[in-house]
């Protein structure tokens, strides 16, 4: 059988992986082993964070609904089921929109959701 030598494959997909960790802190930007564990790591926290900032953007979006439904006399809990009732289907982000640069259309949906 013939020999293999892997030095330009491996070189190869060791440049890929530093090429990654470009911007870490001391050995873990240039040195193979680690560089590789603390990538791993920081893929499992991006993905984490992707999921978690639909979250973060959610609950960002209520708080703004629900401040601009206080100013004009009702509580979130009671706009948002007036607006079920009332069969108006927007998301939280859409109200979140129109509570800051359509201030009157918002009046408008807050007088739907109460009656």
């Amino acid at each position: 059988m013939t020999r293999v030598k892997r030095g330009i494959s491996v070189k190869k997909r060791h440049k890929k992986l530093l090429k990654q960790t470009k911007g870490f802190w001391g050995q873990r930007k240039n040195v193979f082993k680690k560089a590789k564990d603390t990538l791993l790591r920081a893929m499992a926290f991006a993905y984490k964070g992707r999921k978690l900032k639909k979250r973060d953007m959610r609950a960002l979006f209520i708080a703004r609904v629900a401040a601009a439904a206080k100013e004009r006399g009702i509580s979130y809990s009671v706009f948002m089921h007036g607006l079920k009732k009332a069969n108006i289907q927007l998301n939280r982000k859409m109200l979140s929109q129109l509570a800051i640069f359509e201030p009157k259309a918002f009046t408008q949906l807050v007088e739907l959701a109460k009656q």
